[in-house]
């Protein structure tokens, strides 16, 4: 007999599972309900639920005929609402310790969550360890967390009641009748949620560092106090990540940037412009070496264009409207010129130089250009982020009926290379953005080229909705390191528009003027981004190949300085990158400094090598190759370089 609730019939409804079985329940049972009428064990571990593919909470009601799944640690959701839940853990933490503090926002994120504070006080590390504490003190105490539904007035009543002026201003920000709200204990957040059940759920946490940020990412705004943490739904989880972290911090390029001796900022020359050392210029003369030798093997041409473009060419581009507030400007004899941001405007001119036929395409225009954009001071990170740096940017113009081919021959080239450095990688394809230029049957075609080379290439990708250029979709190819985090690079972007706007044509087999398409794409990047990446992912232990010193002799004592000067300028001209130390110093001081400098080889050159004429190299690990001729050593290093590539 069906039971009765504040004087009505409750009746049965009945819920979808995700293997496609039904389920009768009472009206009004909770998503949690379900877990419970499904076993003990379920009940226990369920987090969330997804009704009809939408995270809701456990105490969410269902309804007739709803599709539900229950979330637990095992869900791919699960690690962005334990971490979500631990944001707002951590901001009543902090009010509680700290109630003169505003709140404002503290989503997930990738590694972890942050939330940002206004705060007149910058936080310490002393801090965060209080604030910990606190934590960890709330999730004991075992709050439970309920959502509320306001009207949007109401909501804003509320918080300015609690003088919180930032929720204030998001919650009039919002196109809606009603909010939802999220309290805990004392504590109430602005969210849409879900959440988990209550605070006890948030077993394994760390607060991980203090960083400044401008109120809605605006450098006009009140600079805000963030902080970054990380959740986990298990404290094995925590520990292998926070493992990680810690080798992350060793490898940081920034700090090997400066041990070896590669690179260096100064706020004298200006922010995001790098200055590159001796060794830091070698390593990326290998690097772009390597690029030339790999385009030209695969058809591409080599062109260079200028560094500044008149202003009215960025114009007919599109760039001026759609990309102004990224590029710089200046002025020549009274005619305005923009820096280049990006290199297509000038390949397009080489392309329009002459008549083009169908049969002298695909063309493919390879430029190593350095080009400039204006980057936020507060998203400057070392090599990562810069605002001078060099492309290794090609465009590919070619029939609508090439233009298959040429996708994929990107996509190869891609995989080619991202294996040489042992680079698994990740593709998503981009679509048309909100503020975009060109026809829709244009995006439409150029979508469709790229969407059918990634369906063609057997790997997995996924789709990022509006996320493309303005001038066109695109495939980003996201690469992850030893890691295993993952890194922007590679990138490829189907454009119809640009060649309209510049009027590009080729005469087809019929005499017919057509338009050509241009493919724009990147195989590493930005070469400062890449070689940020590439010190880190090899913790500055790079190849033989790529290494800037590939060797480097050493003396035990200084009678043995002619030879060595003998073994040194024979690697040299064998093309070996090699370095000498005859300092008058320890053999183990030596030894060690080359170590720290990450040389792949040293060859310590004492009496019984004079006598015989030879080497013997030891490599960074301390193991050490048979004696050995310098001629047959210099092979040696050649044949590595060789097989490695």
């Amino acid at each position: 007999m069906p039971l009765s609730v504040k004087g009505r019939l409750m009746s049965d409804m009945k819920v979808t599972l995700p293997d496609g079985s039904t389920r009768l329940l009472q009206e009004g049972a909770t998503v949690y309900d379900l877990a419970a009428s499904i076993g003990a064990g379920l009940a226990k571990a369920a987090l969330a639920g997804k009704i009809n593919g939408e995270a809701v909470d456990l105490t969410t009601p269902l309804t007739e005929g709803a599709r539900v799944e229950i979330i637990t640690e095992k869900s791919p959701e699960a690690l962005e609402i334990i971490r979500h839940s631990t944001s707002h853990l951590m901001a009543q933490a902090v009010q509680s310790l700290f109630p003169q503090v505003k709140v404002t926002i503290g989503p997930a994120i990738e590694t972890g969550f942050y939330y940002d504070f206004d705060a007149e006080t910058p936080f310490t590390p002393d801090d965060l360890t209080k604030i910990e504490a606190k934590m960890a003190e709330l999730a004991k105490a075992d709050l439970k967390l309920s959502r509320q539904v306001l009207p949007k007035a109401e909501a804003v009543k509320l918080f300015q009641s609690m003088g919180e002026k930032y929720k204030v201003e998001l919650i009039e920000a919002l196109d809606v009748a009603t909010v939802s709200l999220y309290r805990q204990g004392d504590f109430v957040d602005l969210c849409r949620g879900p959440h988990l059940p209550a605070t006890s759920y948030c077993k394994a946490f760390k607060l991980t560092s203090i960083a400044g940020a401008y109120w809605r990412g605006d450098e006009k705004n009140r600079m805000l106090q963030r902080i970054y943490g990380t959740a986990f739904a298990t404290k094995k989880e925590l520990d292998d990540y926070l493992e990680r972290l810690d080798e992350a911090k060793r490898r940081d390029h920034r700090k090997l940037g400066k041990e070896l001796d590669l690179f260096s900022f100064s706020d004298e020359v200006g922010a995001g412009l790098v200055i590159w050392h001796p060794k830091g210029a070698m390593l990326r003369t290998v690097l772009e070496d390597f690029e030339r030798k790999e385009h030209l093997k695969r058809g591409y041409d080599i062109v260079l264009g200028p560094q500044i473009l008149k202003t009215e060419l960025w114009q007919r581009s599109g760039h001026y409207d759609n990309y102004r507030e990224n590029m710089y400007f200046t002025e020549v004899d009274g005619q305005g010129y923009g820096i280049k941001p990006m290199n297509c405007l000038a390949h397009m001119m080489i392309y329009k130089s002459q008549l083009r036929s169908y049969r002298d395409l695909p063309l493919r225009f390879f430029e190593l250009g350095t080009v400039h954009r204006h980057e936020r001071a507060g998203v400057l990170h070392g090599l990562l982020r810069v605002r001078g740096f060099t492309q290794d940017d090609a465009h590919i113009l070619c029939t609508p009926e090439q233009l298959d081919a040429e996708i994929k021959g990107v996509l190869s080239f891609v995989s080619d290379v991202m294996g040489i450095f042992g680079f698994d990688y990740e593709m998503e394809l981009s679509t048309r953005p909100e503020k975009s230029i060109g026809s829709d049957a244009d995006w439409d075609q150029a979508t469709s080229a790229l969407l059918g080379a990634l369906k063609d290439s057997g790997r997995p990708f996924e789709i990022n909705e509006g996320d493309g250029a303005f001038y066109g979709p695109k495939i980003d190819i996201k690469l992850r390191d030893a890691l295993d985090r993952k890194w922007q690079c590679a990138t490829i972007q189907c454009d119809f528009t640009l060649p309209e706007r510049f009027e590009l044509t080729y005469v087809d087999a019929a005499g017919d003027r057509k338009r050509p398409v241009m493919v724009h794409r990147v195989i590493l990047g930005a070469i400062e981004r890449f070689i940020g990446v590439l010190i880190e992912h090899y913790a500055g232990n790079f190849p033989v190949w790529l290494a800037p010193v590939q060797a480097i002799v050493l003396t035990v004592t200084d009678s043995q300085i002619p030879y060595a000067q003998q073994v040194f300028d024979a690697l040299r001209a064998a093309g070996i990158r090699v370095q000498k130390d005859f300092r008058n110093e320890k053999l183990g001081f030596k030894i060690r400094e080359a170590q720290l400098q990450k040389i792949p080889y040293m060859l310590v050159i004492g009496d019984k090598e004079v006598e015989s004429a030879t080497v013997t190299p030891r490599f960074r690990d301390g193991s050490n190759l048979v004696p050995m001729k310098p001629a047959e050593f210099a092979d040696h290093i050649n044949n590595e370089v060789k097989g490695f590539k």
